[in-house]
Parts: structure tokens; C-alpha cells; sequence
């Protein structure tokens, strides 16, 4: 049976239902009952109440469309008390609409009541039957309530008192009068078909949902953040332009003033060679730099040179000692070997972990000093 929620108010009250519970939509089959009626009759009015009241007969087939909302339709006879061709003097035959009273107010319980009070009220057809005379026929109407005991699943008994009404008096208007109604209390036997409505599991999608309210929340978040950082690009963008016009406008200077030779000068030069992370071996981009240094010290014999290995802060810093000596070694056993540069003009430090770049991938480097004296 597919299981949906009731999701409408129903005979103007919304059923109350458990946070983790639905309701079982049921089919036309289900929840059926039929019954057998018994009690007793007599006028409500302007006749002896207990002196005219007699034996009352029904039957009823009825079916619950909701935990509310019921209708059916009925049956009921009154037992002749008069010498008559009948054995009943009165009739009734009608439709009727019920409305449980505590789902109605109460909301709907999942464990099944033990007890429950129904409100009823129907129309129909009304009978008379009269010895030696016509019979009347008249519209007629049943008010009531229905007081319901759960004997087990499937029977209750229900005792219902009630007021049934002859509408069209004759030579009258129709009207609810109460010299033209009888009062009825009868006790009912039921039988239902059908387990009832049902409460079944439903699913939690809280987590869920808070899942996917964070999920908007960091994208909005996002959002904000990158509108923040296109601003803040944009004005980047307009103070670089700033300065390079500024540096276009330097330019054009420098390239205006005519070339200063300078006839004099004393060579005292800085030469980096710089190593790939967690090396000190040279590589072939960065042996021009040793080169350098060769041939200014082949070309001024008293010349030396003072080489200071570093290295990044990337690694443990015991690693980073030894790696930043080895830098340093490794350019000099270069100048050594390759170039033959003698070992006494050549001084080789390791300093360590170096601060001078704010790139950190330039102080993985040798700084080499030149010194013509």
C-alpha cells in the first residue's frame, strides 16, 4: 500500500501527527465497518415519554475516509405497539457524516483509542405507517453522538443517543421541531474491516537539510570573499598602473641623458649561485655564475673570494645547517676542480638558514664576495 502524508487540515482541523511519523493513506477498501443496531424510541415531546416508547431496530454500513471524516448509511425501525398489517410503525432510511471528536481536537494517536466519542448527523427518508389509513412519507434528519468502545481490532460496541426529525409536518414548513421528533437511544454492534490508519516511520532529513544549509552558507561566504578579493585586485591593478607610469616616465628620462663613462673604478662584485630545494649540487643554469668568479680571479691574481652557503626554511633546521655548508663547499670545489683556483684564496662558511629574500626560494643560495685586494 503506498504510503503518503496527509498534508491538509481535515473537517477544519489539522491532524497532529508525531515528528517522526506519518500517516498510512489507505484505499477504498479499507476501513469498512457494518452493524447491527438495538434500543428503544419515544417521542421527544407533547406525549408520554416512557408510556409510548417502544423497541427500535437498525442496521448501518459505514466507512472512515480519514481519522476524522466518516460517512455511511443507515437503517432503522421502530416496533409496532399497535395492532397493524406491520410489524413496525415507524421507518427511517438515511445518509450520515460522522466526525471523531478526539482527533478532531485531540489529533490523531498513533496507538490506537480504547474509546472515542463520534458526532453524527444525517437526512434521509422518514415512514409512518398508520392501521386503516394512508402512510406518511416526510423528509426526515437524525442528529447525535456515538459513544465508541474498542472491544478488540477488528469489533466495538457504541452506544448512540440521538434525535431523529420529521422536517415536512403536515400543512407546515420544515422546520427542527421538537413535537415532531423522536428520541433514540440504541446500543450498536460493529464489525471493521481493515487495520485503521496507521502510523508509519518517517525518514529524519534533518541532518540533511543542516548539511545543506551549511553548504549554501560557505558558498555565500565564498561569494562575499571573492567579490572582496576582485576589489582589493582591482585597486592592485590601478596602483601597479600608477607605477608603471611612473617607471615609464623614468625611463624615458634615463634615455634622454647622454652615456657618463667612467674612467676609474675599483672592482667589488657579489655573484649568487642559487640551488634547487634540499640540493647543493650546481646546476648546468648556474655554472655561468662560477665562471664569473673564475675568470675575475684568473685575470686579478691577488683576488679572493668569501662564499656563505644558506638555505630556505623548508625541512628541519639540523638539515638546513649542513645543506647551507654545502652549498658553500660545493661552489668552491667547483672553482677548485673546474677552474683551478687555488684553495687559500677561497673561503667556504655555511650561515645556515637565510633571511635576506622575501622569496624563499632565493635563499637557497651561495652568495659569493669578490675582493680585488
Amino acid at each position: 500500500m503506498k504510503k503518503v502524508l496527509l498534508a491538509a487540515a481535515i473537517a477544519g482541523s489539522a491532524l497532529t501527527v508525531g515528528a517522526q511519523n506519518v500517516i498510512e493513506r489507505p484505499t477504498f477498501g479499507d476501513n469498512w465497518s457494518i452493524g447491527l443496531d438495538a434500543g428503544v424510541t419515544t417521542p421527544l415531546k407533547g406525549h408520554s415519554f416512557f408510556q409510548n416508547m417502544r423497541g427500535n431496530y437498525g442496521i448501518h454500513v459505514a466507512k472512515q475516509l480519514t481519522p476524522v471524516v466518516g460517512v455511511g448509511v443507515e437503517g432503522a425501525w421502530g416496533v409496532n405497539t399497535t395492532s397493524s398489517r406491520t410489524a413496525f410503525d415507524t421507518q427511517y432510511v438515511g445518509a450520515y457524516g460522522t466526525a471523531n471528536l478526539f482527533n478532531l481536537f485531540g489529533g490523531f494517536s498513533c496507538t490506537p483509542r480504547k474509546f472515542w466519542i463520534d458526532a453524527k448527523a444525517g437526512i434521509g427518508w422518514g415512514h409512518d405507517y398508520y392501521p386503516g389509513a394512508n402512510d406518511d412519507n416526510y423528509i426526515a434528519a437524525k442528529t447525535g453522538l456515538d459513544f465508541n468502545f474498542a472491544v478488540c481490532d477488528n469489533f466495538s460496541i457504541a452506544v448512540k443517543p440521538g434525535v431523529t426529525w420529521n422536517l415536512a409536518g403536515t400543512g407546515e414548513p420544515a422546520q427542527f421541531d421538537s413535537r415532531r421528533a423522536n428520541f433514540d437511544v440504541m446500543v450498536g454492534f460493529n464489525y471493521n474491516f481493515g487495520p485503521g490508519f496507521q502510523c508509519v516511520a518517517c525518514p529524519d532529513y534533518s541532518a540533511d537539510i543542516a548539511a545543506l544549509n551549511d553548504q549554501v552558507n560557505a558558498l555565500r561566504a565564498g561569494v562575499v570573499a571573492a567579490a572582496d578579493d576582485l576589489a582589493a585586485s582591482q585597486a592592485q591593478l590601478a596602483i601597479s598602473q600608477a607605477q608603471n607610469a611612473e617607471l615609464a616616465a623614468a625611463l624615458a628620462e634615463a634615455q634622454s641623458k647622454a652615456p657618463v663613462v667612467v674612467a676609474d673604478t675599483t672592482f667589488n662584485s657579489v655573484r649568487f649561485v642559487f640551488f634547487k630545494i634540499g640540493k647543493s649540487t650546481i646546476t648546468p643554469d648556474q655554472m655561468p655564475n662560477v665562471e664569473m668568479i673564475a675568470d675575475y680571479m684568473k685575470h686579478n691574481p691577488s683576488s679572493t673570494v668569501v662564499i656563505k652557503g644558506y638555505a630556505s626554511q623548508d625541512g628541519p633546521e639540523e638539515v638546513n645547517i649542513r645543506l647551507a655548508q654545502a652549498r658553500a663547499q660545493s661552489v668552491k670545489d667547483a672553482l677548485i676542480k673546474k677552474y683551478g683556483i687555488k684553495a687559500d684564496r677561497i673561503k667556504a662558511e655555511g650561515q645556515g638558514i637565510g633571511h635576506m629574500f622575501k622569496e624563499e626560494s632565493w635563499n637557497r643560495v651561495s652568495i659569493c664576495t669578490l675582493d680585488e685586494n
